[in-house]
C-alpha cells in the first residue's frame, strides 16, 4: 500500500466515517460504536491488529476493545493491560507515536505470555475536553515496515470521533443517573408527605397509651382502634404506592385500558367510590406517543393518591375525553376542597409534580377547588404525533 490512499480506500474511509458519525448520533451502545470504529480503522490503515483502550481517572485501562484477534487468543493472553509501557505513555503524554519496532523503544514494557508478536506501532491518544482518556493502538502494518503520516491522520480523525462517542456515553449515563435521583426524590417526598406522616401520627397517638389504659381504659381502647384503622389505611396506601411503581400501567398505547386498570387497582386501597369514564376517539388514543400515555398515567395516579389521602371525599371520577386535536383528562371529587397555591408551591399534595408532568408533554393543568365543594384537576394535552420525552 502506498502512503497516499487510493480512490477506493478514500471512498471506504468516507463511508466508515459516515457510519461512525451516524452510530454516535443514534446514541448506540458505546461498546458497539467503539468496536465499529476499531474495525474500520484497522482496515483503513492496513494494520493486522487494532485496539482501543479507555483509562480510568488513575490511568489504568478499564475497557479494551480489539480487532484482528480472536476471543480465544484474548483469553490466552490473560487480564486487560494495566496501562504500563507504550499504552500508558500515549495516554500520559497525550501525543501520537509511530514506531517501526516496539521492542526497541525505551518506553516498551514487553508483551505478556501468549501475546501475538508485534513490531510496528501507531498509537494515537483519545482526547475529551483536552484530557487524554484512552488511546488507539494499531500494530503490524501490512506490507510496509511502519505506519505512515497519512495513516496517522486517519487514525487521529477517528480518535476524535471515539472521544465524542465516549463523552456522549458519559453524558447519557449522567442524565440517566439524574433522572433516577429525581424520581427517587419525588418518591421520597410522596412517602414522607403521606405514608410516613400517617405512621408518625399513629406513633404519637400511642405514646401514652400505657398510662391511658390505667386511667381511662375506654378512651385507650378507642385510641387503639383508631390506630389500627390508621395502620390499615397506611398498609392500603403502601400497596397502592407499590402498584403505582409497577410499569404495567404505563408505557403502552392503550391509555383507556391503563386508566381503567389504575382506577380498579385504586379501589382496593380506599373506601371512596371511584369511577372511570371515557368519551374519546379510540383511533386518536392508539396513535398517542408512549411518553404522553406514560405521563398521563403517572399524573392520574398522583391525582388519585391525593384524593385518597387528603380529600375526605365519598366519590371521585377519572374522565378521559378527546379527539384528533386534543386529549382531556379530568380527576374530580366531592371532598373538602382546598385553596390551590398560586405561587408554584405544591405543599404536600404533589401539585408541582403533576404540573411538571403535564408540561413535559406540552400540556396544561388547571385546578378548580373550593372549600367543602370538591376539586377538579383538568389536564389538556395537544394530540401531536411526535416523540416527546418520557
Amino acid at each position: 500500500m502506498t502512503s497516499e490512499p487510493s480512490a477506493s480506500l478514500a471512498i471506504y474511509a468516507f463511508e466508515a466515517l459516515d457510519e461512525a458519525t451516524r452510530a454516535i448520533a443514534e446514541v448506540l451502545d458505546i461498546e458497539t460504536v467503539l468496536q465499529l470504529i476499531v474495525d474500520r480503522v484497522r482496515v483503513l490503515v492496513d494494520a493486522r491488529y487494532a485496539a482501543l483502550g479507555i483509562a480510568d481517572s488513575k490511568g489504568r485501562i478499564e475497557r479494551f476493545i480489539t480487532a484482528g484477534i480472536t476471543l480465544e487468543e484474548r483469553l490466552r493472553i490473560g487480564p486487560l493491560p494495566q496501562g504500563h509501557g507504550l499504552l500508558g505513555l500515549i495516554i500520559r503524554e497525550g501525543r501520537s507515536l509511530r514506531i517501526p519496532d516496539i521492542a526497541a523503544h525505551p518506553g516498551s514494557s514487553g508483551f505478556p505470555p501468549n501475546h501475538p508478536a508485534m513490531q510496528s506501532l501507531l498509537g494515537v491518544p483519545i482526547i475529551v475536553h483536552g484530557r487524554p482518556v484512552g488511546d488507539f493502538y494499531l500494530t503490524e502494518k501490512q506490507g510496509e515496515p511502519e505506519f505512515t503520516a497519512a495513516d496517522q491522520r486517519i487514525v487521529e480523525l477517528f480518535a476524535r470521533h471515539a472521544g465524542i462517542a465516549i463523552e456522549n456515553a458519559r453524558l447519557h449515563d449522567r442524565v440517566a443517573t439524574l433522572a433516577v435521583i429525581d424520581e427517587r426524590d419525588r418518591i421520597g417526598r410522596d412517602l414522607h408527605d403521606g405514608i410516613i406522616q400517617s405512621l408518625y401520627g399513629v406513633g404519637l397517638s400511642l405514646e401514652d397509651i400505657e398510662q391511658l389504659m390505667l386511667d381511662e381504659p375506654a378512651q385507650a381502647a378507642a385510641r387503639v382502634d383508631a390506630a389500627i384503622d390508621a395502620i390499615h389505611i397506611a398498609i392500603a396506601d403502601i400497596r397502592h404506592f407499590i402498584l403505582g411503581l409497577r410499569p404495567s400501567l404505563a408505557g403502552t398505547h392503550d391509555l383507556v385500558g391503563s386508566l381503567a386498570a389504575l382506577v380498579e387497582s385504586s379501589r382496593l386501597a380506599t373506601l371512596i367510590d371511584l369511577e372511570f369514564e371515557a368519551d374519546v376517539d379510540l383511533g386518536a388514543i392508539r396513535r398517542l406517543d408512549d411518553a404522553v400515555t406514560t405521563q398521563l398515567i403517572h399524573l392520574a395516579r398522583e391525582a388519585l393518591s391525593n384524593v385518597m389521602r387528603h380529600s375526605k371525599a365519598s366519590r371521585a371520577t377519572v374522565r378521559l375525553s378527546g379527539d384528533e386535536a386534543a386529549i382531556h383528562l379530568t380527576i374530580s371529587d366531592n371532598g373538602v376542597g382546598f385553596e390551590p397555591p398560586t405561587d408554584g408551591r405544591a405543599d404536600h399534595q404533589g401539585i408541582a409534580n403533576m404540573r411538571e408532568r403535564a408540561a413535559a408533554i406540552g400540556g396544561l393543568m388547571q385546578i378548580e377547588s373550593e372549600r367543602m365543594a370538591g376539586t377538579r384537576i383538568i389536564v389538556d394535552v395537544p394530540n401531536r404525533q411526535e416523540t416527546l420525552p418520557s
